[in-house]
């Protein structure tokens, strides 16, 4: 597995072997990309760059939900 990649995304650990884009893990794991925020690497990420960032080794994405209620 030389070309794997670790990344923690909430805080957990996990591993791919291809190359995967911030909007690939929002859509593997199911999130409604209308009703989040996402921090990449300490930093807020815009919508728009979603698609252009692909992840590098130790990279810390934390995906935050918004829920409405009343």
């Amino acid at each position: 597995m030389k070309n794997t990649k670790n990344f923690f995304l909430n805080g957990d650990e996990f591993f791919s072997n291809q190359s995967i884009s911030l909007i690939d893990i929002i859509k593997y794991f199911k999130y409604n990309s209308s009703l989040l925020i996402l921090e990449y690497n300490y930093s807020i990420c815009s919508k728009e760059n979603w698609k252009k960032i692909y992840i590098n080794n130790n990279d810390k994405i934390e995906i935050i939900t918004i829920v409405g209620g009343g």
